[in-house]
Formats: structure tokens, C-alpha cells, sequence
């Protein structure tokens, strides 16, 4: 299964202005700068589908991108779901208060919206113990519900020495190891979000 289209939907300051519930979702969320826009135009093939910033904190709105699969079966050719960027986290050169609408919307948006089915927490693979990362975990681990998975999956692997990258996949035999750079772990990701998502 491969993804063959990807097209920005909308994009929403909170669960409320929201497109509605009626599609699996797939919701990337990590610190700033860990590369979640790029990875989603890398995943999708599509240079400028999600729009990335050198400025922390930049992405300030939830972003939905409608998704479409190729599925190889010729009764069911296509199947379809949603890519949500959400707003990085731990940035430090926003306001105190709109730091805070942000987090009120993200958590709302990560407790109540029901069509969400996977979490996919990025990590910086060079600094992938930061408290920040470890709060996020536990948060998430509260929140989800029993129809719902976290997958961990760590970026810029191609800055990491090979005896760094051994030690951090023991350290997280069921994380996913990414390069936009190198394109590497790419499929092993869509491979695990349409495993679960569509059970192929």
C-alpha cells in the first residue's frame, strides 16, 4: 500500500473549527524543529504540502491533510485518511499566554477528538531523553484510548554516529528510525500506520 495523493484539507485553531470527525486520523506531534513538516512532505511525496519554519513555534494552527492509498485490491482500490501537524511543542520565543491557547487547543484536540487512531510522537534521535519528549510520553499514555496507538519515531538518524543509533534502537526495539534527509524509515512508518489503520 503507497500513498498516491495528499492534499492540505484545512487548518483549525482548535477541535472546534475542526473539519468533521469522519475519517481516521493520524496526528504528528513533537518539539519544534524535530522535522515533522518536512517528514510529512517527505512521507507524501509532496515538497511543499506542509509548510516548515526555521522559526520555533511557527506552525501555530492544527494543520489536516486528506490522505489517499493505493491499496493494490481491485473490489477496494482506495483507501483514505487524515495527517494532522500539530503545533511543535517547547518552543521558547512565544508568549507566555498564546504558549497557553496553544496548549488548551493541542490538548483538546489530543483528548477529544474521536476519529483520532495514532499518535506518532517524533524525537530528536540526538537528544531523545529530554524531559519535555518524557512528559509528552506520559501525557499521551494517560490520554489514550484502548482503540488508539503511540508510535515513536526518531528523526535526523543521519546525525547520529552508528554505535549511537545501535544503542538508541536497543534502547527502543519498537521505535521507527527516520532520515528525510536519506529518506530512511520512511516506508517502515507508513508500514506501521496503514497496518493499523487498514489491517494490511
Amino acid at each position: 500500500m503507497k500513498i498516491v495523493d495528499a492534499q492540505f484539507l484545512t487548518s483549525a485553531q482548535s477541535i472546534v473549527d475542526s473539519p468533521a470527525p469522519d475519517r481516521a486520523e493520524v496526528a504528528f506531534l513533537g518539539r519544534s524543529n524535530v522535522g515533522k513538516s518536512s517528514l510529512l512532505n517527505t512521507l507524501t511525496n509532496r515538497k511543499g504540502l506542509a509548510k516548515s519554519s526555521s522559526t520555533p513555534g511557527k506552525t501555530q494552527l492544527i494543520n489536516y491533510f486528506e490522505i489517499k492509498f493505493k491499496t493494490g485490491n481491485e473490489e477496494l482500490p482506495y483507501l483514505y485518511a487524515r495527517f494532522v501537524d500539530l503545533p511543535g511543542f517547547g518552543y521558547a520565543k512565544v508568549s507566555k499566554s498564546l504558549k497557553r491557547e496553544w496548549n488548551k487547543n493541542l490538548t483538546g484536540y489530543l483528548e477529544e477528538r474521536p476519529c483520532l487512531q495514532i499518535f506518532v510522537h517524533l524525537i530528536d534521535a540526538r537528544h531523545p531523553e529530554l524531559d519535555i519528549d518524557r512528559n509528552v510520553d506520559e501525557f499521551l499514555s494517560t490520554i489514550k484510548r484502548g482503540d488508539q496507538i503511540i508510535l515513536h519515531a526518531f528523526t535526523k538518524i543521519d546525525k547520529l554516529k552508528q554505535n549511537d543509533l545501535q544503542k538508541l534502537k536497543r534502547a527502543y526495539p519498537d521505535g521507527v528510525f527516520i532520515s528525510n534527509l536519506k529518506k530512511k524509515g520512511l516506508e517502515a512508518l507508513q508500514n506501521r500506520i496503514t497496518g493499523y489503520l487498514f489491517g494490511n
